[in-house]
């Protein structure tokens, strides 16, 4: 661990401060290129632009240019550790807009006192972006947060530690009942943990078919139901009448376990209890609710995820939101809705099953993946992503009426090197 601690710093202290710069598109080497970059030329595209905005997409960065946005409040696992301390985390999500699918990103840490300031210095600076991608904000406030961002800007606002987290849960958790011989409608689901991930992954689950009377979360004070008086709104959602009342009531007979919680709440008793072919999805990282280890050493049908790339079928938000948020921009949708959600979710879940290139194998030591209880969700490095996740997201965009723009004539990408191809 202190090996790591060592290089981590190094690698973001040197050769320069942080992971993020600013490069230029136009040429700058003579006295004509700056009189166009700046005076007099640049007065054209101002004009041009208050008399219509929409011009701000043809002579400006906005339209590929997405916010990734801040408070500190829930950083990775670390907790509220303030704005300032989040700056790595933002900068390090640009990294992953820009490596994986060519998007611009400015990362953004508001010091702000309340929920509405912070609501109300985003939706400012909203004009700037073509689309606002909230990170590490608690849970209740980040629902309120995007909520009120969503009503009150003009372009895709999505916070990618409910929606990121969910979509890529979703993909995995339907294959692997797949390959169980059941099906999400019949599931029995059990959630530890209610927070914004948590309620998220529900949401989507019941979105694709999930029925709620079969999804039993459970929060620090046990499963929520009906009975319970001190539910908020949002958890509120799954209450409904069962005499369960702790986790391994909950675990009993059941088919599906997603974690997303804490480190080895999960029992080697508690999954022995449930169904026969049990699905766990154990996301708390680094360390998950039970490790893979002690999981298949207690059951030897047990189908397992984690939040680790060291081991199969890591849940990653980085095979959703750079191609979420590519197809967005790509068809200058308003919004990112609910369809746009379950697109991205089932076009991720088909990838799975498709042959899978010998450059991403190679690029995970070699051995061949295929579908099946150890490759239930793509590999990150897979290039298809941009290809197929962007095109079903830009389509259900358009079907859904929330794209301003027509189908791209350079879709489907094949590559981000396609991104400004057309």
């Amino acid at each position: 661990m202190s090996d790591l601690k060592t290089a981590a710093l190094e690698y973001h202290a040197n050769p320069r401060p942080g992971k993020l710069s600013v490069e230029l598109t136009k040429a700058t080497a003579t006295a004509r290129d700056l009189s166009l970059a700046y005076s007099p030329g640049v007065a054209e595209p101002v004009r041009e632009i208050a008399r219509d905005p929409e011009l701000a997409y043809k002579y400006t960065g906005k339209g590929n240019l997405v916010a990734v946005i801040s408070d500190g409040t829930a950083i990775l696992g670390l907790g509220n550790l303030g704005p300032l301390a989040s700056k790595p985390v933002m900068e390090g999500k640009g990294v992953l807009f820009k490596r994986f699918a060519g998007i611009d990103v400015f990362d953004i840490e508001v010091d702000s006192e309340s929920p509405q300031a912070f609501i109300d210095t985003v939706k400012r600076i909203s004009i700037t972006f073509g689309g606002i991608n909230l990170e590490d904000i608690k849970a209740p406030e980040c629902f309120e947060i995007e909520r009120a961002l969503i009503e009150q800007c003009d372009i895709p606002v999505f916070h990618d530690d409910q929606h990121g987290t969910a979509i890529v849960t979703a993909a995995g958790m339907i294959n692997a009942l797949e390959i169980a011989g059941k099906t999400l409608p019949e599931a029995k689901i059990v959630c530890l943990g209610a927070g914004a991930a948590a309620i998220s992954c529900m949401k989507l689950l019941v979105s694709m078919g999930a029925k709620i009377e079969n999804i039993f979360m459970v929060d620090r004070t046990g499963v929520i139901h009906s009975g319970r008086d001190d539910l908020n709104q949002y958890k509120a959602v799954f209450a409904h009448a069962t005499d369960k009342r702790s986790l391994a009531d909950a675990l009993k007979g059941a088919d599906v376990f997603v974690g997303l919680s804490g480190p080895n709440l999960l029992s080697a008793e508690g999954l022995l209890s449930m169904a026969a072919n049990p699905i766990v999805f154990a996301c708390s990282n680094p360390d998950p609710e039970i490790s893979p280890e002690l999981a298949h050493a207690t059951r030897s049908d047990v189908i397992m995820a984690t939040g680790r790339s060291d081991y199969p079928n890591q849940v990653n938000n980085v095979l959703g939101f750079p191609f979420i948020f590519r197809g967005a921009l790509d068809v200058r949708a308003k919004r990112i809705n609910e369809e746009m959600k379950v697109a991205a979710a089932n076009a991720l879940r088909e990838l799975a099953k498709l042959p899978v290139p010998q450059d991403v194998c190679d690029a995970y030591g070699g051995a061949p993946l295929e579908f099946g209880r150890e490759y239930i969700i793509p590999k990150p490095m897979d290039k298809r992503l941009i290809t197929l996740i962007s095109d079903a997201v830009a389509k259900a965009a358009i079907e859904t009426g929330v794209a301003t723009l027509p189908y791209p004539k350079n879709y489907p990408l094949k590559s981000v090197d396609d991104v400004f191809n057309g």
